[in-house]
């Protein structure tokens, strides 16, 4: 595993979204859902991401998708 530069921009702006969404979730709420009902939503979509990005920003989304895939696709590296 070595560092890639591309993955840790792209990780760290998703984390930036997904922070975004927690901070803002209230206005992410009344605005682009269906208000007060779905404040818990928001906010859990903004963790999802923060995890998200912080497993592509430190690369190991590769390790955990070719686990994944290894164990569908069993032989085929």
């Amino acid at each position: 595993m070595s560092f890639n530069l591309g993955a840790f921009i792209i990780g760290l702006l998703i984390l930036a979204a997904g922070g975004a969404c927690v901070i803002f979730y209230r206005q992410i709420a009344e605005n682009l859902a269906h208000g007060v009902s779905s404040y818990d939503h928001v906010k859990l979509f903004g963790i999802i991401a923060i995890a998200l990005g912080f497993l592509v920003m430190t690369n190991l989304h590769t390790v955990i998708l070719e686990w994944f895939f290894g164990l569908i696709f069993p032989g085929s590296k």
